[in-house]
C-alpha cells in the first residue's frame, strides 16, 4: 500500500514540476516579444540619436580642423 502513495506523490511532483515548466517557458517567449517589440518602438530614437551624434562629430572635427 506504502508504494502506491509514493507512486501517487512522484506522478503528482512530475506534473507539477511539468506545469512550471510550461508556464516558465511561456513567460520567456512573453519576455522575448516584449523585448522586440519594445526594441521597435525605441528604434527610431536610436537611429536619431546615433544620427545626432555623428553630426557632432564631424562638427567638432571641422572645428578642430578650422583651428578653432
Amino acid at each position: 500500500m506504502l508504494w502506491v502513495v509514493w507512486i501517487a506523490v512522484a506522478v503528482l511532483s512530475l506534473v507539477v514540476l511539468g506545469a512550471l515548466a510550461y508556464n516558465l517557458l511561456g513567460a520567456f517567449q512573453r519576455l522575448g516579444r516584449e523585448l522586440a517589440a519594445a526594441e521597435q518602438d525605441v528604434r527610431p530614437f536610436l537611429d536619431q540619436a546615433q544620427a545626432t551624434a555623428a553630426r557632432a562629430a564631424a562638427l567638432q572635427g571641422e572645428r578642430r580642423d578650422d583651428g578653432g
